[in-house]
């Protein structure tokens, strides 16, 4: 461009000459332009005439579709947001609860129903099949119909299948059993991938990844009280099956009216979202149109994203590492330590409880620092230690440092599980929450179902040795991964932008081109145009 075409407008100012706005050599006319020279053309412009010569660009082109609704965009907090994540972390504990309450007693059952080790296990791999193939119209129903129908849906299966176990109490019921435990996996698939959603439509930025690991919290509570409980509950009274079934009816009923509570609960306090939304990350999706959003799309993004893909598989082998110890414990234990039940309980309910910490405290660590790719990395590498120390200590015969190895283990292995989730809706945002969390427990049910099988027939054909250091090998490979997930926090940036006029900013703005040759600077005083 040459000056003559920066001149064809004839933008004129106030108090100034229409045709003669500009003048070679110097003057003293408050005119719009200063200064003319030779060669490399220097303009000097009136910040007015800037305004009207260079207008705005169009930000839409770099908003979000949320963004470029000209409401602005209002935030809320609600004590509400309290009520609906304790009712939830309630039927996902009871949830969790009902897929390990099996496992750990597993030759208790075994001798009940007169079936074989591998059989019981099914027990507990059931919830991590169901989930494989469920997944995507549970995430579809969740993105849909929403919150609420989605809780309601869990809650209400998962109590339905409470209610069937209690009519299994048998020692020729088996097949009931394994129904009930069915219904109960096809309810936790509309349970597992909720944590990031509640989290992030009900709680605030700075809050969010506690909440999240909250309500994670939940669900690893019942997996507690699923180690401790059925120990008690049901001791081992070989000698009398009629004894044995009534301990058993105890620990179903109870199960089952717990389970109902719960769904009650469910119907009169979950919400799809609060009146106004918890933050700018959720202010700018929710005002955008619904029919923008297409599922079959928003899945095709994700499987683009490659640092998605990397969490895919990391969190895979870490969560699917823990449901494999988790299910398998009993029988490690039993190979070492015979008829210790309740010392076996008490160790898993140690794993858990020490992983319970861990998420609360990585939860409030990524809600102050947004250190997500660091820490979970680190943890990443200390269940890998944890791991490592727990294999060769299971055989030294001193129960006391199996409960210190496996609360350091649980620590980190169970605390990893909210950071993943976590990490996943930063990297994938604006992508829906349910559908990465979704496909996240997916992966983690797939490389669990792998685990469990093949880990379960090491652990039998050989020892838990060989078994324990299958999963330490992949757990080495899953730091490899983490290592290379690019870190790039979509979410946080938005929550963190300058907003003008209640509008979240581009954290680039276009260009203000005239040319591709023209370039602006900007100063308090005055603003050069260098051609």
């Amino acid at each position: 461009m040459v000056a003559g075409e920066l001149l064809q407008e004839q933008h004129v100012l106030p108090n100034s000459k229409p045709e003669g706005a500009v003048t070679e050599g110097n003057t003293n006319e408050d005119s719009a332009y200063k200064e003319l020279s030779n060669g490399s053309v220097h303009i000097t412009l009136d910040p007015k005439v800037l305004e009207l010569e260079l207008p705005p660009p169009d930000e839409k082109e770099a908003m979000l579709p949320g963004e470029q609704n000209n409401e602005t965009l209002e935030t809320r907090l609600y004590w509400k947001r309290f009520a609906v994540l304790a009712v939830f972390s309630l039927y996902s504990l009871v949830n969790a609860f009902q897929w390990i309450q099996y496992s750990i007693i597993s030759n208790i059952f075994v001798d009940y129903y007169n079936v074989s080790s591998t059989t019981i296990d099914w027990l507990s791999i059931v919830y991590m099949v169901a989930y494989v193939p469920l997944i995507f119209p549970a995430t579809w129903l969740l993105d849909k119909k929403g919150l609420r129908m989605t809780a309601l849906l869990g809650a209400g299966l998962n109590a339905l299948g409470a209610w069937v176990k209690c009519a299994s109490v048998g020692p020729g019921l088996f097949w009931v059993t394994m129904t009930a435990q069915v219904i109960c996996s096809v309810a936790q698939v509309f349970i597992l991938g909720l944590p990031s959603r509640i989290a992030s439509v009900w709680f605030g930025p700075r809050e969010v990844s506690t909440a999240c690991a909250t309500a994670v919290l939940g669900n690893q509570l019942g997996v507690a009280i699923g180690f401790l409980l059925p120990p008690v509950l049901v001791p081992n009274t070989a000698d009398d099956k009629d004894l044995m079934g009534h301990n058993i009816s105890i620990m179903f009923y109870g199960t089952a009216g717990l389970s109902t509570l719960f769904f009650l609960l469910t119907i009169f306090v979950i919400k799809d979202r609060p009146p106004l939304p918890p933050s700018k990350a959720q202010a700018v999706l929710s005002t955008g149109p619904a029919e923008d959003y297409s599922y079959k799309k928003s899945i095709i993004n994700l499987f683009k994203n490659k640092p998605f893909i990397l969490l895919l598989i990391s969190y895979g082998i870490m969560t699917g590492s823990f449901y494999s110890v988790s299910t398998l414990l009993n029988q490690m234990m039993i190979t070492h330590y015979p008829g210790e039940e309740l010392n076996t309980g008490r160790i898993g309910l140690t794993l858990v409880v020490a992983g319970m910490l861990g998420s609360i405290l990585c939860g409030i660590w990524l809600d102050r620092t947004k250190t997500y790719k660091l820490t979970t990395l680190t943890v990443y590498i200390l269940s890998f230690v944890g791991m490592v120390v727990f294999t060769f200590t299971l055989n030294l015969d001193h129960l006391l440092v199996i409960f210190f190895t496996a609360g350091a283990l649980g620590f980190f292995m169970t605390g990893y599980l909210p950071i993943g989730f976590e990490f996943g809706v930063e990297i994938t945002y604006p992508e829906s929450e349910g559908t990465s969390s979704g496909l996240l427990n997916a992966f983690a049910q797939v490389f669990g179902i792998i685990f469990t099988l093949i880990q379960g027939q090491l652990t039998t054909d050989y020892s838990p040795l060989i078994g324990n250091i299958f999963l330490c090998a992949w757990i080495l490979l899953g730091i490899v991964l983490t290592a290379l997930i690019k870190s790039d926090l979509k979410r946080h940036g938005v929550n963190v932008s300058n907003i003008n006029k209640g509008q979240a900013v581009p954290t680039e703005l276009p260009s203000e081109k005239v040319s591709s040759n023209l370039k602006l600077e900007s100063s308090s005083l005055h603003r050069e145009t260098s051609i």
